[in-house]
């Protein structure tokens, strides 16, 4: 009977430490971004802060999903660079460009998902690249609110809000669960329909 009890709590420890292994190689990676260095010497002293930070700190336990896609992971990496220096080229030619002023809005966003997780890391990435910054974030109506600039009509605003769901799907499936995966198909496809019906009229 102790024989059982203790392979079943050992279970359980190896299954919260998988859950959890996500997380916390994030925050080894976040570390290493911080330091602007890859080397085993960050990866070991971000080893140790992440140590610190989830054993000093006792926070509630982050409940991942469990599913990690490294092709939609690595997608999301290499969409997020291009973003990145794309972004980086369009603020400079609107701040540079003489013939007129880049318009600014600050935009509401609302997200499929209801995950904390996944609206950190999506309100996290569209304020990372040029052009959006996080204003504020509504938790309890999953809504997130970003200043952008570049914009000028409608279609400008609707291009954003498309931008942060695209950035949402994207992390969704890359680490999302199969819930909120089929939830932003759900969304992508009413949404087609949307637009269909709308283009019908």
């Amino acid at each position: 009977m102790t024989t059982d009890v203790s392979a079943s709590r050992a279970r359980r420890a190896l299954v919260a430490l998988w859950r959890q292994l996500p997380f916390f190689l994030w925050l080894i990676a976040l570390w290493m971004l911080l330091w602007g260095q890859f080397t085993w010497l960050a990866f070991l002293t971000g080893l140790v802060a992440a140590i610190f930070v989830t054993r000093i700190f006792r926070l509630p336990p982050v409940e991942l999903s469990g599913r990690v896609n490294p092709w939609w992971g690595m997608l999301f990496v290499v969409e997020f660079l291009v973003a990145l220096v794309r972004g980086s080229l369009t603020v400079a030619w609107q701040v540079l460009d003489p013939r007129r002023q880049p318009g600014a809005a600050i935009i509401a966003v609302p997200l499929v998902t209801d995950d904390d997780l996944i609206m950190t890391h999506t309100a996290v990435t569209a304020s990372l690249i040029p052009g959006s910054l996080l204003v504020e974030a509504d938790r309890d109506r999953r809504v997130l609110y970003l200043h952008v600039i570049g914009v000028r009509d409608d279609a400008d605003l609707e291009y954003q809000r498309a931008s942060v769901r695209h950035w949402e799907a994207r992390i969704v499936r890359a680490v999302g669960s199969p819930a909120q995966l089929q939830a932003m198909k759900t969304d992508a496809a009413a949404r087609r329909d949307r637009v269909g019906r709308g283009g019908a009229a």
